[in-house]
């Protein structure tokens, strides 16, 4: 059971909206797996830093040039190995802090810390009016799907970031979209996405989705940067719809509540275990449609909280 100082800020979230919704702390704690102690704490405001989410940052500048050295180094290795090495030069720090600092520079950071200074007034309410979309890939195999490889955008064909591979686990790749009242259907995706495949889906499922979750409501509609999604095609076909979309900053996988539903996705896949692609779009199939408006709900609802972490943060990856 973690303690109120282990408590992350969606988890401070769903513990708020618990609350509201009238359950006893005995509930909450049982609901999210933390100590009634911390649910007790955390609504009591008794626990350290309740005027933010996030804490005070715990490395240097000089101490993120040393990160980047290590990774130039031998862009294969793991969080492991490079938080071991990271340490050995004298910064104490734990894998995820690792993980955010290599992944974005300063100008991703400074976008994404303008974003959320922007935002961070917006209510749950507001949040609540946003559809959000991802495109996710699931697996036939877990657990042994290659080396990853530390590298930056321009830095694809590099000799040093290439690794050889003979073989690939069977996988599909799906389109969903969700807001606070749940989620919409599921799309299986064929091939690369490009402009014209993005549209069709746009036409096929969004537009459904938006019809189910918000009916003759207005609505604004989130995707990321992705070469089909900011296409002028793309943008033309939202104006000819009369659909709004939100502003989204670059690499934020952090700031989507919908990553959190891959995630249940995942879980899921892995306890069902398919053998074959059948087996597998059924499995995610049914794993899609078994997450609930409540567990959506709660995921709007942090919303705040994950824009305030960004702030905190000064515009690094946060952990949810």
């Amino acid at each position: 059971m973690g303690k109120t100082s282990d408590l992350t800020a969606v988890q401070k979230a769903i513990i708020d909206t618990l609350k509201r919704e009238g359950k006893t702390q005995k509930e909450i704690s049982e609901r999210i797996g933390c100590s009634q102690s911390a649910v007790s704490r955390h609504l009591s405001g008794k626990s350290v830093g309740r005027n933010k989410c996030g804490k005070k940052r715990c490395t240097t500048r000089r101490g993120d040039r040393t990160l980047r050295k290590i990774v130039e180094k031998d862009r294969f290795q793991t969080l492991g190995d490079l938080r071991k090495q990271w340490t050995e030069s004298g910064v104490e720090t734990s894998r995820a802090t690792v993980h955010r600092r290599v992944l974005l520079n300063q100008k991703q950071r400074q976008k994404r810390l303008t974003w959320a200074t922007e935002k961070q007034h917006r209510t749950v309410a507001q949040w609540s009016k946003v559809l959000f979309s991802d495109e996710s890939k699931f697996c036939m195999s877990f657990g042994n799907q290659g080396a990853r490889v530390w590298r930056k955008t321009g830095e694809k064909e590099m000799p040093k970031c290439l690794k050889s591979s003979v073989k690939y686990p069977q996988s599909v790749m799906v389109w969903g979209a969700m807001s606070a009242a749940g989620v919409g259907p599921l799309c299986f995706i064929k091939g690369r996405v490009n402009a014209a495949s993005y549209q069709e889906i746009l036409e096929h499922f969004m537009l459904p989705s938006a019809e189910k979750l918000y009916g003759d409501e207005d609505f604004v509609f989130q995707h990321d940067l992705a070469p089909a999604h900011s296409a002028k095609t793309t943008g033309k076909w939202f104006t000819d719809h009369g659909i709004t979309v939100l502003n989204w900053p670059a690499n934020s996988p952090d700031l989507n509540p919908i990553e959190n539903l891959w995630d249940i996705v995942k879980r899921k896949l892995r306890d069902a275990r398919p053998n074959t692609l059948d087996e597998l779009k059924a499995a995610t199939e049914a794993s899609w449609a078994s997450i609930t408006p409540q567990q959506c709900h709660r995921l709007i609802a942090s919303m705040p909280c994950r824009i305030e972490a960004v702030i905190s943060a000064k515009g690094f990856p946060t952990k949810y």
